[in-house]
């Protein structure tokens, strides 16, 4: 059974999208490794940091994006004939070994899904215990999605949607660790600090009979341009000191990913930047990454053995 990883944090813009598709290219290309990227923002930043856009369009009008699989569940259809390995496009940038499940644009509708869950309560005499229903369908929803293809893959690495909603925290309920890419800045420094309290709740929320079992793999930094150059540094080594303080060592990757332009035009190319520049500075600190991240996967199977 491979690992299932969410790619987290509650603010924005702080490299998510951009750790999940180089991390899960440098996986496949570089350590043999068969991955599966989940794209679980509406924004399809990870999609088309695989995809070019006209290929994503064909796609679409075929309906093989995730909205498939979430509509299939809040209305059910029994005339439907796809699949989840209908879905998956295989031979990403032309790496066997890695594939994509695309996201949509309009990934599901918040009305439609209370009101199947409002039905649902009602159904089973549950409707003064909406909460437990709720939870339910929100522990299971993306673990549903994945389940048959779980023994496909070493790694299945999902970009979430910045915030908590719905997608976010069922993710967050289905994988086995998460990674939370962060800048070096106050205000990414209160997304973690948020993402934290919000999961302790999430636990606590599913303590009964579908406990999570889900642990932080590491915080990674994503380092500003103005880090480059120094003027910052004083305020960065600030910012690490207040997260030294919240977590262990063991909780923090060592790598730091530089700001590189290179990883920056990449998204131009609908292509991660460990192929289209695997020498500069960021494809190189990506490498490093992964091998670090694969370091402590393994420390995690021995300390479990």
């Amino acid at each position: 059974m491979g690992y299932i990883i969410s790619t987290v944090n509650m603010k924005g813009g702080v490299g998510k999208t951009t750790l999940t598709v180089n991390l899960a290219t440098s996986l496949a290309k570089n350590f043999d490794k068969k991955v599966l990227v989940i794209d679980l923002d509406a924004q399809i930043s990870a999609t088309l940091s695989l995809l070019p856009p006209h290929e994503f369009g064909k796609l679409r009008k075929k309906r093989k994006t995730l909205s498939y699989l979430i509509d299939g569940i809040i209305q059910p259809n029994p005339y439907a004939k796809l699949g989840i390995h209908d879905l998956i496009y295989q031979s990403v940038c032309g790496l066997p070994k890695l594939e994509l499940l695309p996201g949509d644009i309009e990934l599901y509708d918040e009305y439609l899904v209370s009101e199947m869950l409002h039905q649902q309560a009602i159904d089973e005499n549950k409707i003064e215990n909406f909460a437990e229903v709720w939870n339910h369908f929100e522990r299971f929803l993306i673990h549903n999605i994945l389940k048959p293809v779980i023994n496909d893959y070493d790694f299945i690495i999902m970009d979430c949607a910045p915030g908590y909603n719905l997608l976010t925290r069922s993710a967050i309920a289905a994988c086995d660790f998460y990674l939370l890419p962060a800048r070096p800045e106050q205000l990414s420094l209160v997304g973690i600090q948020l993402l934290e309290r919000r999961i302790k709740k999430l636990k606590d929320s599913h303590e009964n009979n579908n406990s999570l079992n889900l642990r932080l793999l590491g915080i990674v930094f994503i380092l500003s341009e103005a880090g480059i150059f120094g003027r910052y540094d004083k305020y960065y080594d600030q910012v690490i000191r207040r997260v030294k303080q919240d977590f262990t060592i063991d909780q923090l990757f060592a790598t730091d990913i530089p700001m590189d332009v290179n990883v920056a035009k990449a998204v131009d190319l609908f292509m991660p930047a460990v192929l289209t520049s695997p020498n500069s500075s960021g494809s190189k600190a990506f490498s490093k990454l992964t091998e670090e991240f694969l370091g402590k996967i393994n420390t995690f199977n021995l300390n479990q053995g």
